[in-house]
Order: structure tokens, then C-alpha cells, then sequence
């Protein structure tokens, strides 16, 4: 039985307080206490990560386990045992004297064994006239018993954050397709909203996860991924909802049309001041009544805007688009700023007026403010692009520029 005696360790090695601390907790083992050693040792096998333990670490201790004679750790039972460190390498698998011993010494580190070494450092024991171990001089297994209760605990929040983690992975990847063919049916079936900036923010999700994501990474992606397939749904819902409150309203004025032929000619006003109608309900939500400039002109008045498209050259609107969301981001402009600039303007004049903020970047103390407030004069009729683009042509020296 365990005395619970305090013993420096033999030759160089050092002695410190923490090895103090737990050679004298072991003397406050439970009296009675019992548990299976394998089970412990598969609870350390499981929180090996927690504990700093490498396989190495694990193979000696499966070892030093093999040498005590019981299948159970008990309180009033000697748990000392005295291999040599050939005995110790042949049980584990043939390990490197060198390797060994630096692997007990982590497993003394960790708090799993304590060295019991006799005065000139060999390990074995002494007999009494009945044979039964009088003193023993090796590694003392009782931190296992003492923290029996503790390391499953370590084993049960492993398990636990294991499991977490691998569902986390399972929700990304479905929402990652959802997200990805919801944009994909959007842009496919002309539905409304500037896909483009959407689809260039799943991108940008999807670059923060490194090739070996831990579980924040994961569950920070996740939150976002869900925020952005929330707002997809959304909007395409609320674009289902206006179409079928347009389809009813067609339906009740050809119903009207139909009841007072007379009186068609008095629903047809001669211009947009007599239907009495806000700019932004007669230009529509993707900014129709903008014009709409040729890219080439665009990209003549803006040309640095060609350095963020993809692969560093712009040769599409759609190009222009994703351009314009890294140079959006650059400049600080948030996303309700440009998203609500592409619903006032369209998502083409709203990525060519941020192209023009990027070249007078230097003149404008606030992006996002400038485009809220280029959004807010658009949506009242009082902004057009086409002087900004002109100025910015003529900056440039491109006075005559051919329209297309």
C-alpha cells in the first residue's frame, strides 16, 4: 500500500514544487477506491490532446500498465512498478532508449505517473519474509487512480467537442450547396437583386476556411453562410410576394378596363407628372431608369477599377460587378450601402459609380457616405452618372470618346 511518502528524483533530474504537489495528493486517494486500468487508459487515450500526449506517450504508458499484475487500479494495492527500460522498450513496440526516456518524462509532466527512485536510480523491490513487496522503486501509477474521475471528464468533453465539430462540418457543407444553388437558379431565372455582389460574398466565405479548419473557423463560416442563405430566401421570397401583388393588380385593372371601356382614356395620362409618381416607384428596383453607359466608356473614365476584376482585368459587367465588391470592401462601404445603391441605380450604374469613388478616393473622406448619399439624390431624380463619368474622361485627357 501506497504510504504517500514525498521522494526526490535520482541523479540530475530536477525536483519541483508541482511534483511535490502531486506525489502528497496522491496520499488523499479515496480509501476503497477501484477503477479498471484500461479504462483509464482509454480516457487518456481520448483526451491525449488536452494532456500533450503524443502516440509515443500513449504506447510507454500502455506499457507501464502491462507490468502491474491486476486488470484494476485499487487503493490498497502497491501500483509501483519497476521495469527496466528494456522490458519498457520490448512492451512498446521497440521504442528508442532515447525516445523512452523522453516520453516518461512527459508522462511525469503531464501528471500521470511519479517517479519512485531508489538510491542509486535502479528500479526494483524488496520482499518481505511472506514475498509479498515490502518497497518498490520505479513509477508509481496512483495519479491514474486519483484522477480517475477527472481524466473522464476530459474524455467526455472531447468526445463531446468531437462530435460538435463533425456536425458543424455536415451544416456548412449543406448550407455551402443550398447558398450556392439558390444563387445559381437566381442568376439562371433573371430574378431580381444584384447576384453578382451576393455570390462574390459566398466566395469570400468560402476563402476563409483554410485547408485544415478547427472548429471556430467552421462555426465563424457557418454563422455567416447561414445570415447570407437567410437573406437569399428572403429576397426571393419577397420578389415571389411583389409578383404575384403585380399579377392581382393587373388582374383587378383588366378587370376594370373591361367593365368601363369608356373610361380607358382617362387611365392613360399624357406624362409621368400627371400619374403623380415617386422616380423610384417609375424606375423599378433594379434602377431602370438609369441610363445604363457602355463599359468601354466606363472603364476609359475608370481605370483602375481593372485591377481588382478577376485575374486582374475586367472584360464583362460581370467582371465590373465583382470588381466592385472587393473595391466596395477596400473603401469601407458596407454592404446594405452598395446593396441598397444597386437596387436604387441597378446593379450595373451602382458598380460603375464605385469605380468612380476609386478614382477620386483621394478627394473623399467617406466612401460609404458619398454612395449613400449619390443613392439617396439617384432615388429622388436629382444624380446622374453620366457628367461624374464625363469628368473623370476629360481627367483623364480622353476628351473625344466614341459612344457605342
Amino acid at each position: 500500500m501506497h504510504t504517500g511518502s514525498v521522494t526526490t528524483p535520482f541523479g540530475r533530474r530536477a525536483m519541483t514544487l508541482a511534483l511535490v504537489k502531486r506525489q502528497v495528493a496522491t496520499a488523499k486517494i479515496r480509501p476503497g477506491k477501484t477503477v479498471s486500468k484500461w479504462k483509464v487508459f482509454r480516457d487518456v487515450a481520448e483526451a491525449r490532446e488536452l494532456l500533450g500526449l503524443q502516440d509515443r506517450s500513449m504506447a510507454v504508458l500502455d506499457a507501464l500498465l502491462t507490468f502491474h499484475p491486476d486488470n484494476e487500479l485499487r487503493q490498497d494495492m502497491a501500483l509501483v512498478v519497476f521495469p527496466s527500460n528494456v522490458q519498457l522498450s520490448i512492451r512498446a513496440h521497440g521504442i528508442a532508449g532515447a525516445t523512452l526516456r523522453r516520453h516518461l518524462a512527459v508522462l511525469v509532466d503531464a501528471g500521470l505517473i511519479v517517479r519512485r527512485d531508489s538510491a542509486n536510480g535502479k528500479r526494483y523491490a524488496r520482499k518481505d519474509s511472506e514475498g509479498q513487496i515490502e518497497n518498490a522503486y520505479g513509477f508509481d501509477l496512483s495519479p491514474l487512480l486519483l484522477r480517475a474521475e477527472e481524466l473522464a471528464l476530459m474524455a467526455q468533453q472531447v468526445a463531446a467537442d468531437r462530435s460538435a465539430f463533425r456536425k458543424a462540418k455536415e451544416t456548412l457543407t449543406i448550407c455551402r450547396r443550398d447558398v450556392r444553388k439558390l444563387i445559381t437558379a437566381a442568376i439562371e431565372e433573371g430574378a431580381e437583386g444584384d447576384w453578382a455582389s451576393v455570390e462574390a460574398i459566398y466566395v469570400e466565405l468560402l476563402s476563409r476556411l483554410p485547408r485544415t479548419p478547427t472548429a471556430s473557423d467552421v462555426l465563424s463560416v457557418l454563422d455567416e453562410m447561414q445570415l447570407l442563405q437567410a437573406g437569399i430566401v428572403n429576397r426571393l421570397e419577397m420578389q415571389e410576394n411583389t409578383e404575384n401583388i403585380s399579377s392581382n393588380d393587373a388582374h383587378d385593372e383588366r378587370h376594370i378596363q373591361n367593365s368601363k371601356p369608356e373610361s380607358l382614356k382617362e387611365l392613360e395620362p399624357s406624362s409621368r407628372k400627371e400619374l403623380g409618381a415617386k422616380p423610384r416607384e417609375i424606375r423599378g428596383s433594379l434602377g431602370g431608369g438609369m441610363k445604363a453607359f457602355p463599359l468601354s466608356l466606363v472603364l476609359k473614365a475608370c481605370p483602375q477599377i481593372a485591377d481588382y476584376g478577376p485575374g486582374g482585368a475586367v472584360q464583362s459587367w460581370r467582371d465590373m460587378m465583382a470588381a466592385a465588391v472587393v473595391v466596395r470592401s477596400m473603401l469601407g462601404v458596407s454592404p446594405t450601402a452598395y446593396q441598397e445603391a444597386s437596387d436604387i441605380m441597378g446593379p450595373e450604374n451602382a458598380a460603375a459609380t464605385v469605380a468612380c469613388i476609386l478614382e477620386r478616393a483621394n478627394f473623399i473622406n467617406s466612401a460609404g457616405g458619398y454612395l449613400r448619399d449619390l443613392t439617396r439624390r439617384a432615388e429622388h431624380g436629382d444624380f446622374s452618372l453620366g457628367p461624374m463619368i464625363m469628368a473623370l474622361v476629360k481627367a483623364n485627357g480622353l476628351d473625344e470618346v466614341r459612344r457605342a
